[in-house]
């Protein structure tokens, strides 16, 4: 089984969400448990960080795809951070920039969602 593992934390009334390893099939429903304790607890202002993510497979992928709708439904949004390159280009690739905000880092995600 590949390695995976999330911490779940709130800074600035955001809740961060910190991928850490390889979010494939095996991995995914990890990241789906803590969307959906995010959404139970009516948090719907997330930021998933990514500096320490090493891959995501289709899979993983659609798991944002998953849950942007009822976040948003809910004047939420998920921002996506601290990319590597190579990350990035999986998102790139399939259109992931036109629907989500991918930013830099933490901080310019956290100041996107206002005060």
């Amino acid at each position: 089984m590949s390695e995976f593992a999330i911490g779940v934390r709130e800074s600035a009334g955001v809740h961060v969400l910190d991928l850490k390893g390889y979010l494939d099939a095996h991995t995914t429903p990890l990241l789906e448990e803590a969307f959906k304790k995010l959404l139970a607890e009516k948090k719907y202002r997330i930021i998933v960080n990514c500096r320490d993510l090493n891959y995501i497979s289709s899979a993983g992928l659609g798991v944002f795809m998953a849950f942007i709708e009822d976040v948003r439904a809910e004047e939420g949004d998920i921002k996506l951070s601290n990319m590597t390159v190579k990350v990035f280009n999986i998102f790139d690739l399939l259109g992931f920039p036109v629907l989500y905000d991918i930013v830099k880092d933490e901080q310019e995600a956290i100041a996107k969602f206002g005060a």
